[in-house]
């Protein structure tokens, strides 16, 4: 019998070890977002990363090879809640109805941004030096800003749904990034409401505002 407990007990250690396993490596993705913010990608050391999420340098390499492997987990997560809020994001018409949707997608994005954008300015950086780090953002935010101008292109018809999604991402970006940075303030809800007219003016032009 107590064999029989023994054997049965090797499946719950391993299902215990996977999930702690999942959360140290959790706490290590956190932390490095922090200290990202904090130092910025290239003077961030794997040293901080392990000090930031309490452990040691022995664990961090059990699950990454470098800073850059990493990052490249963190940019598959943001990849996914990228992809995610362009599915949110259904036609916009150009009455109120339309612009009430942008706004809450905007709200949607602005969220998404709180929690990424580390990561984002960090693929900032590197794309300034060229890197495979930057090259990675690069790519993930070419991929959101194509996926948009697909559902764009699916409200507008008079405008050029790559330059359309591109100005869009361009403003909401960074003025997400300036807030992130603190170098603008401002109301939250006042700026999303702000940004919605706009962007809802900028797609539909005169036609904006007037009842379907």
């Amino acid at each position: 019998m107590a064999r029989a407990n023994e054997a049965g007990s090797a499946p719950t250690r391993d299902r215990e070890l996977r999930a702690r396993g999942k959360r140290t490596m959790r706490r290590l993705l956190d932390a490095s977002v922090t200290v990202f913010a904090r130092k910025g990608f290239h003077a961030t050391r794997v040293d901080d990363i392990v000090k930031a999420a309490r452990t040691s340098h022995g664990t961090f390499y059990l699950y990454f090879s470098s800073k850059d492997d990493l990052f490249r987990e963190l940019t598959e997560e943001v990849a996914e809640q990228m992809a995610t809020l362009v599915e949110a994001l259904g036609p916009v018409s150009p009455d109120e109805a339309g612009l009430a949707a942008l706004r809450t997608w905007l709200g949607q994005f602005s969220e998404v941004y709180e929690r990424c954008g580390p990561v984002i300015g960090a693929w900032t950086e590197a794309e300034i030096d060229g890197t495979e780090v930057g090259r990675i953002g690069a790519d993930v935010l070419a991929g959101f800003t194509l996926a948009l101008g697909r559902q764009i292109a699916s409200s507008v018809d008079d405008l050029d749904p790559a330059v359309a999604s591109m100005a869009l991402v361009a403003m909401i970006e960074r003025y997400h990034y300036y807030a992130l940075g603190g170098m603008v303030e401002g109301d939250r809800g006042q700026v999303l409401d702000t940004l919605a007219a706009i962007t809802h003016a900028g797609l539909f032009g005169a036609r904006a505002g007037v009842p379907a």
